[in-house]
């Protein structure tokens, strides 16, 4: 009922008019507006003082209630290179943050932990309140962790104290995936339905993706139709490929026979054309477990045969760890887990390699690490020993061996 903003609309005045659509109207009604808003954003310039800086705490969460991951990619590239141009230390935490998350669920969990570590330095350094969400999604995709579920709850006794309602969600979201990676489906599906109660911007969705398996492989199908019809609300309107494919599979998930098989063949194409790699390893873990069931042994242990080289390199032990199981169930012989770069090279002797491997100078790497030249080439001395290489050339190809 508010007048209308200044013509033409600024992208804040978009983003609020959505907004306003979205949670006064309906999900159908805001869907249009927001992404009109998020386009906006992604077309600002990228300065200092422009609306991505400013909004990117607000545009972030617009992107991930409609699984929007490339506007997630542009943000917070733009993001945190603003942020370093400008020296920007009180933001650079939060932009770092929130990359660090946009690596997580592209399965690339070695460049998020360098981006959380670097995250969590500034904020100590200047007195800042830590940034929590980040290390905890990478904690709970990660699954190895016996104090994993301890630190999420921990959290949300602590948000409970306050009363935040998008951390509360947000903690029994990461429990739900944590849970979910470790086989503990009635666990992970009270979490869930709690996390689902908190319809904050990319809380419930995502909370209703883990219901819906939580509930599936619990043995509660009434639960996972009710909410697969809410998370059928949400994901249609997205529209972009992580929606549609997180869709697919979870209507595959309650699905059998013909349907069921075209079902995750139309998640895994629409998946394996997104940035979400994590969640296309995932569709290839619960086709590869329903094909297993169905008796298409061959067909299940080539699905879990690549969702399980896909989940341990991405370092996502527990949902590793499933498809490990199934396939020896299966009589298939599983490799131990070799060597990655990480068992060679310190976390950020890997992240200037990668730096370097990409054809950064000494200069561009101090800048973007806050360290001098002559720190990074005495850093590069000790990649080129340990990798065995004698020159930047050789870099790619030894990081890529590992």
């Amino acid at each position: 009922a508010a007048p209308a903003g200044p013509l033409p609309p600024r992208p804040a005045d978009l983003l609020l008019d959505g907004l306003a659509a979205w949670f006064a109207g309906s999900h159908v009604d805001g869907a249009a507006p927001l992404r009109s808003a998020l386009s906006a954003f992604r077309r600002a310039t990228g300065h200092e003082d422009d609306d991505t800086v400013r909004w990117l705490w607000l545009t972030w969460l617009v992107a991930g209630e409609l699984w929007d991951d490339e506007t997630w990619h542009v943000l917070t590239t733009r993001a945190v290179r603003v942020a370093r141009e400008t020296g920007a230390l009180n933001f650079l935490p939060l932009a770092l943050s929130y990359r660090a998350a946009v690596h997580v669920h592209a399965g690339e969990f070695d460049q998020a932990a360098e981006l959380i570590n670097e995250s969590g330095n500034l904020t100590e350094v200047t007195g800042n309140s830590p940034l929590g969400y980040a290390p905890l999604l990478l904690t709970a995709w990660r699954g190895d962790d016996v104090r994993a579920a301890e630190l999420i709850r921990t959290g949300v006794r602590s948000a409970s104290t306050w009363g935040e309602g998008r951390a509360i969600g947000l903690g029994h979201y990461l429990l739900a995936v944590l849970l979910n990676g470790l086989g503990r489906y009635e666990e992970a599906l009270v979490s869930a339905e709690l996390g689902c109660q908190y319809d904050d911007l990319a809380v419930a969705g995502f909370t209703l993706m883990e219901l819906v398996e939580a509930a599936v492989r619990g043995g509660d199908p009434e639960t996972a139709a009710a909410a697969l019809a809410r998370l059928e609300e949400r994901a249609a309107v997205s529209g972009t490929e992580w929606a549609l494919g997180v869709l697919a599979r979870s209507r595959a998930l309650l699905s059998d026979g013909r349907t069921a098989d075209r079902l995750y063949g139309e998640a895994l194409g629409h998946l394996g054309r997104s940035r979400v790699a994590l969640h296309l390893a995932r569709t290839h873990l619960v086709y590869g477990e329903w094909l297993s069931g169905e008796g298409r042994h061959a067909d299940a242990r080539a699905q879990l045969r690549t969702a399980f080289d896909m989940l341990q390199g991405f370092g996502a032990g527990a949902f590793a760890e499933r498809a490990r199981r199934e396939l020896l169930a299966l009589g298939e012989s599983v490799r131990s887990h070799e060597a990655d770069v990480h068992e060679i090279l310190t976390a950020q002797e890997a992240h200037i390699a990668r730096l370097a491997a990409e054809g950064n100078t000494n200069a561009e790497i101090g800048a973007e690490l806050f360290i001098s030249p002559r720190t990074v080439e005495w850093h590069l001395r000790k990649v080129f020993t340990k990798l065995g290489v004698t020159s930047r050339t050789g870099l790619g190809a030894a990081l890529g061996d590992l």
